[in-house]
């Protein structure tokens, strides 16, 4: 088989575009957590994310949510088409500063959730989730 340098040419152009696109994907993520934080200091610690290690079927994968004192938790998954997952927002009146919800995953990847405490601070925590099928159209 003989290939032209015009399907060398192709070739190695749709290898280049397969190995940035990963960067595209968590460059999503990071702009939008950026935008949640207006590009404030983002700390560990007080946030608790509970996702399963492996999750079956990426069309419907339980999570769960925790910063006692948030006002506001953004839930992204790093590795999905569109990250933004989820956007829980607090009164002062809420009796618990937590949400479970199911999401869908496009395969296996981080789920990130960042928290803004009342103090104006910010939080997050993250989990990897290893999908076997995968719910975006994987």
């Amino acid at each position: 088989m003989k290939f032209s340098r015009r399907d060398t040419l192709a070739m190695g152009l749709g290898a280049a575009a397969l190995t940035v696109l990963p960067f595209q994907v968590n460059a999503a993520a990071d702009d939008a957590i950026a935008a949640f934080t207006g590009g404030a200091d983002v700390g560990e610690g007080g946030l608790t994310l509970t996702a399963p290690e492996i999750a079956e079927n990426g069309n419907t994968v339980p999570i769960e949510v925790s910063a006692p004192g948030a006002t506001s938790i953004l839930v992204l998954a790093a590795g999905n088409p569109t990250p933004g997952v989820a956007q829980f927002n607090f009164g002062e009146l809420a009796a618990s500063q937590s949400a479970s919800t199911r999401i869908r995953l496009a395969g296996t990847q981080d789920v990130v959730a960042v928290a803004k405490m009342a103090d104006g601070s910010f939080v997050r925590a993250a989990s990897t989730v290893k999908v076997t099928i995968g719910g975006c159209g994987g």
